[in-house]
């Protein structure tokens, strides 16, 4: 019957706005604009009995439980379609469906801020895995890549989440990093500088600074020295003299909302005998409700009044009126910085990725044979030729190679490679051959390449009597002085499929334990970003002597590992390592692949669907123009801008219903970096110009889908968005969506018309006489 479950084992759910407690909580919340969900009920009246001495309400409450039935990706489908919830609190200790989360979390993260507390760290079973990329791929680590690829902000304790709880409820969108602060005691002001500098030097080495103190304006300086006793301190923190009365609040307040170069203003109060806190408390609070409207927007307050018995009456005035209050200068930094990631995360999404300068198509026929040769011989490792096999069906670069059966093939292989050569034991049952002797480095005869072989040969059947020994592999000897030994591969998680590892390799690499993970497919924003979460991002950047390393070159190698995911699903492990990079570029030195029979294809087995090639398609327009018709990429943003620059005012307006001039950036890159597995974008291109662009959203349930299409102002006429309707209307039914609908302005003549031809019910709106509702019904495939 359709009838939705929550639960077993919950607390139960409420929805204070309408009165509803379904639940067994002590506490019953007054209504508000947060929504909290958890699998966890103590945590759920451990947060109500929080809220409830502050005066934070709830727009939902919801406990999961075991989640048979509904989970978070349809809490986080509802509550971002819920108009009275503007932040989302999540606790989460495990998900069930990955795809169905991160394609519910990326749409809800795009339109309001979501936190998370993830419980349970430990990750063991990784410990079970055979390649380092195994070993590094924690699944803890592939929730932090989930949640920060879905724009999600993670907090770390309990704690973290009530103090974000009421960030979320008291503040208001974060516009930029530049933290002034006012304090009536200068070790209070050390302190906050001191968790704002400490908090930022945390964060992964390559990203950019979120959080920093404001440099003030000789202005405000100035502004500051009138209204300031001689004593104050002359800079950021802005130390006003132990004895200010409100008035001195109010006044350094004032001036310092004034500051362009500042963006959020901390306030703290330590307590005097020489001045009341409540009477500071109120002259903030007057200020701050005085502020214009423009000058508020974006420039939050945060207010931490130290101590309990005479702070505890200031602090409930600042919830009385809305402005985010914390028991200790961390806190409140911690606060004002949860505001700054969530949109340095939104800012990082809406990123243009650029082109990829070298568009390749791989071998995949190759690459295919190679792995169910493996399969087939009842092997779980590929072998060595096999391994290179696949590699170089991707490009990605290996040294020469050669195999040989004894010590003597060895040395006639060495010879026709050239010395110095690397020669390597080849064994099924050997993953990590340096564990057991079977690596020598640097040969430079024959004969010394056959008395290594016999020595390995020695040395691995004393280490492993039983190992079966299929010979030697011989490499060319690659010298890059000062390259940097890198490890990147692939491994799998129960929950989120395939994920790309990247991060300091070598033979030390579980102890240097240097990496991060990331959920394909990559473009090279992506892998740029993925890096950066690693210490060896800076000695990538060069230093010294040493130039950069060829940074391009190894997200290229990071996004056709991805590729390569995606369409071999047989594939459950990859370990490059070392990967060699210096300012040349990149070179696998050694590899390992592991195989085992797919139960899904490879595109299916991803977190986030990959960029669907197989719907490119040709066309030919009614005057015989052909055009390549093919899904949006991300990288198309430019051509989306281009787009609209040649569509006039009035095809514009009849497209997005009011006057508009071009696309904003956040439009364009909305509009460009979509879920291939609830929506579908197709573009119309010629000559590299993109004529024209039909888009379809669906709801999670694939019961129907809006769409919406626009074509440049001097190719219409010509049947270009009639054939991207057609077109759109096969993908759409192809992925069993069960009906498509859209508005149209009345006056629109002309797409009213096309909709009649392609078969669209053509119906009033029975709530705005200009538009017009147009539904197709489809033939689920």
């Amino acid at each position: 019957y359709l009838l939705r479950l929550v639960g077993p084992n919950c607390v139960g759910l409420m929805v204070p706005g309408i009165g509803l407690d379904a639940s067994f909580s002590h506490l019953a919340p007054p209504p508000g604009e947060i929504a909290f969900v958890s699998q966890s009920g103590a945590m759920i009246t451990a947060m109500l009995d929080w809220a409830a001495p502050r005066a934070i309400g709830f727009s939902h409450v919801v406990s999961l439980g075991d989640m048979a039935d509904v989970d978070f990706g349809d809490m986080l489908d509802y509550l971002a379609a819920d108009q009275h919830t503007r932040a989302i609190l999540l606790y989460v200790e495990g998900v069930t469906h990955g795809r169905k989360f991160m394609s519910a979390a990326r749409a809800a993260a795009r339109l309001k801020p979501v936190l998370v507390l993830k419980a349970g760290r430990s990750s063991g079973g990784a410990r079970a895995a055979a390649s380092h990329t195994g070993m590094l791929a924690g699944s803890d680590r592939v929730y932090e890549a989930a949640f920060g690829r879905a724009g999600m902000l993670r907090v770390e304790t309990m704690a973290e989440l009530f103090d974000a709880a009421e960030t979320l409820a008291l503040t208001e969108a974060q516009n930029g990093d530049r933290l002034a602060i006012v304090t009536n005691g200068g070790g209070a002001g050390v302190l906050a500088s001191d968790a704002l500098e400490r908090a930022v030097g945390l964060q992964p080495a390559g990203l950019s600074r979120s959080g920093r103190l404001a440099f003030l304006s000789a202005a405000t300086l100035a502004r500051l020295d009138q209204a300031l006793p001689r004593t104050w301190s002359r800079g950021n923190p802005v130390d006003i003299i132990g004895d200010a009365p409100g008035s001195r609040y109010a006044a350094a307040l004032e001036a310092l909302l004034d500051d362009d170069g500042v963006d959020a203003i901390l306030v703290l109060n330590c307590p005097t005998a020489l001045a009341a806190p409540e009477e500071a408390a109120r002259a903030v609070i007057d200020s701050v409700i005085a502020m214009p409207a423009a000058t508020r927007h974006g420039h939050n307050v945060f207010t931490a009044w130290l101590g309990e018995q005479l702070a505890g009456a200031a602090r409930k005035l600042f919830s009385a009126a809305g402005i985010a209050t914390y028991d200790t200068p961390d806190q409140a930094v911690t606060g004002f910085l949860h505001r700054v990631r969530y949109q340095r995360n939104q800012a990082l999404l809406m990123e243009t990725p650029p082109a990829r300068p070298d568009p390749f198509e791989p071998d995949i026929p190759a690459a295919r044979k190679a792995i169910e040769a493996a399969m087939a011989g009842g092997r779980d490792w590929l072998d060595a030729a096999e391994v290179e096999t696949v590699l170089a069906a991707y490009r990605i670069p290996l040294p020469a190679a050669l195999q040989a059966a004894d010590p003597e093939e060895a040395a006639a292989a060495a010879t026709a490679i050239g010395f110095p050569v690397a020669l390597k034991i080849r064994s099924p049952d050997i993953s990590h051959k340096s564990d057991v002797g079977g690596i020598a480095l640097g040969l430079g005869d024959a004969a010394a390449v056959r008395e290594a072989a016999a020595m390995l040969i020695e040395r691995v059947g004393k280490a492993l009597p039983a190992a079966r020994l299929d010979g030697f592999l011989l490499q060319e000897m690659v010298r890059r002085a000062g390259a940097i030994e890198l490890l990147a591969g692939l491994s799998e998680d129960a929950v989120f499929g395939p994920v790309v590892v990247f991060g300091q390799g070598g033979t030390a690499v579980e102890v240097v334990d240097d990496s991060a993970i990331a959920l394909p497919p990559l473009n090279p924003l992506l892998a740029r970003a993925q890096m950066m979460h690693t210490r060896v991002w800076r000695l990538l950047q060069g230093y010294r002597d040493r130039p950069a390393a060829a940074v391009d070159a190894i997200a290229e190698v990071l996004i056709r590992l991805g590729q390569l995911a995606a369409e071999h699903p047989e594939i459950r492990e990859l370990d490059i390592n070392p990967l060699l990079a210096d300012a040349r570029g990149v070179i696998a030195i050694d590899a390992r692949i592991r195989v085992a029979s797919a139960g899904a294809s490879g595109a299916a087995r991803l977190a986030i669907a990959p960029y669907p090639k197989e719907l490119q398609s040709a066309g030919r327009l009614r005057d015989g123009t052909e055009v390549e018709l093919r899904p949006v990429q991300p990288e198309d943003e430019p051509l989306l801008h281009e787009l609209a620059a040649h569509m006039s005012r009035e095809d514009l307006r009849l497209r997005f219903f009011t006057p508009v001039r071009g696309l904003s950036h956040t439009v364009a890159a909305r509009l460009t970096q979509i879920d291939y597995d609830r929506e579908m974008a197709l573009v119309a291109m010629h000559d590299g110009t993109m004529l024209g662009i039909a888009h379809f959203f669906a709801d999670p349930d694939r019961l129907s889908a809006e769409y919406a299409i626009a074509v440049r102002s001097d190719w219409q006429g010509r049947g270009v968005g009639y054939l991207l309707m057609s077109r759109l209307i096969e993908v759409a039914r192809q992925t069993g969506i069960g009906e498509l609908v859209g508005e149209v302005l009345r006056e629109n003549t002309a797409m009213l018309e096309m909709c009649r031809e392609l078969g669209f019910a053509v119906s009033s709106d029975p709530t705005d006489a200009n538009l017009v509702l147009v539904r197709k019904s489809l033939d689920r495939a």
